[in-house]
């Protein structure tokens, strides 16, 4: 028997969601390659880092208040600049290529205009006392 996933939950439905979940998908493969004595280290950090994104829009989109939805969405994206980061980083440490670190910040820059889009739809919503 074949079961077919349907959507639903909101945040299933954002296109910023499913494009964190690839970065995630991404980001493990990339660290798969990093030396062994990284595992503790920066493998985990960015590991941590993309999931965080993805938790972050999923449980924004559970809040009930725009103001809510906008503080989780801050948070996911500064989880994103923290990969980032992270990514300079494992650069420098000639862990990833040059060219993975530009695939990475393309994936990253798309993400990025997205989670501040959707922030900016929330905080449009946010009831002016």
């Amino acid at each position: 028997m074949s079961l077919k996933m349907a959507n639903h939950y909101s945040f299933e439905k954002l296109e910023t969601w499913t494009d964190a979940r690839k970065l995630v998908k991404w980001i493990y493969e990339a660290t798969s390659k990093f030396p062994p004595e990284e595992k503790f280290g920066l493998v985990l950090q960015l590991r941590r880092a993309a999931i965080s994104v993805v938790s972050n829009l999923a449980e924004g989109s559970a809040r009930v208040s725009a103001k809510d939805q906008a503080h989780f969405s801050q948070i996911a994206y500064s989880s994103l600049i923290e990969i980032l980061n992270q990514l300079i980083i494992a650069q420098d440490l000639n862990f990833i290529s040059q060219e993975t670190l530009k695939d990475g910040r393309l994936r990253i820059d798309e993400i990025s205009n997205k989670i501040s889009a959707l922030r900016k739809s929330q905080l449009s919503r946010v009831r002016k006392p």
